[in-house]
């Protein structure tokens, strides 16, 4: 009789401890695995996007360049000349879309390397810069507009737009303005069933946290995290990513669970590899990948 209730004891003991480890959301990178350096030697790094077979593609814009990582080749240089693109994504048609800042455009690029302009207006005035994007599941394109003067430009430049906006551009190419209350929008992202859409208010050091409605309207604006970020991105849990001195790892709920050094600032990061769960982290003159436990999402 007292061994049953030793057993009746423990049992649920160890049992709860297994759940409990094996639900810890902090436990989202492969054991013993550290931040390794994949590439350096670059000006500024940027806008990684990941295709379909894993690999990433990055900019290093002062260069005006796009390189790409392979998990097994290493890096390799895509295009020299890319209209100064900056956030980049890939969208259904397996085509590269960037906010291309030389002429304060939307472009994608062609199976030969050829851009094309999707967006360079708002109400008659040019954009004041594209700069960070994510395409949601139906296709729209969520973007970022702050306003960095940039070395490129023509001395007689401005910014014209009235404020520093966050668009949509649906479908049948009809641009939006959806936020125009940041002081500067920079990184953004959404999730994969296309309901809830995070953007960072750099400026401001805020992430917001908005439902997105039909049509691209969004709405339910909710304070998320207190942290600028440039770029983010979004895991296979729902943990976003954010990219502000180091990088920040937020459950959905709201409640950080990692931080991750990185031996340069961070500017963006997205999920590579074959299997999508190698982190992949533009900073500054170099790039560098982590294993993780988890995935990323489309």
């Amino acid at each position: 009789m007292k061994t049953t209730i030793k057993i009746i004891i423990v049992l649920p003991c160890i049992l709860l401890f297994s759940f409990s480890k094996s639900n810890n959301q902090d436990n989202i990178i492969v054991k013993n695995e550290k931040v390794e350096l994949a590439g350096t030697g670059f000006k500024f790094t940027e806008g990684p996007a990941v295709n379909s077979k894993g690999q990433v593609y990055f900019t290093d814009q002062p260069n005006d360049r796009i390189h790409i990582w392979d998990q097994k080749k290493g890096i390799s240089l895509y295009l020299e000349g890319t209209k100064r693109s900056n956030g980049m994504y890939f969208n259904a048609k397996k085509q590269l879309v960037a906010c291309a800042d030389e002429n304060n455009q939307l472009v994608y690029f062609d199976e030969d390397k050829k851009p094309h302009v999707i967006i360079e207006n708002f109400e008659g005035k040019h954009l004041n810069a594209p700069n960070d994007l994510w395409i949601e599941p139906s296709g729209g394109i969520y973007f970022t507009d702050p306003y960095y003067h940039r070395k490129w430009w023509d001395k007689n430049h401005k910014e014209i737009q009235d404020t520093p906006g966050v668009y949509y551009l649906n479908s049948n190419e009809k641009l939006t303005r959806v936020i125009n209350d940041f002081k500067k929008p920079n990184g953004i992202i959404g999730t994969p069933d296309g309901k809830v859409l995070y953007v960072a208010d750099i400026k401001d050091k805020k992430i917001w946290r908005f439902k997105i409605e039909s049509g691209g309207n969004l709405s339910d604006k909710t304070f998320f995290a207190p942290h600028g970020s440039d770029g983010m991105t979004i895991d296979s849990r729902g943990n976003v990513y954010l990219t502000s001195g180091k990088i920040w790892v937020y459950n959905p709920e709201g409640k950080l669970i990692k931080e991750i050094e990185t031996p340069e600032n961070p500017s963006n990061v997205c999920f590579g590899g074959k299997k999508r769960n190698i982190l992949f982290i533009t900073a500054r003159t170099s790039v560098y990948t982590l294993k993780m436990k988890v995935k990323g999402v489309d």
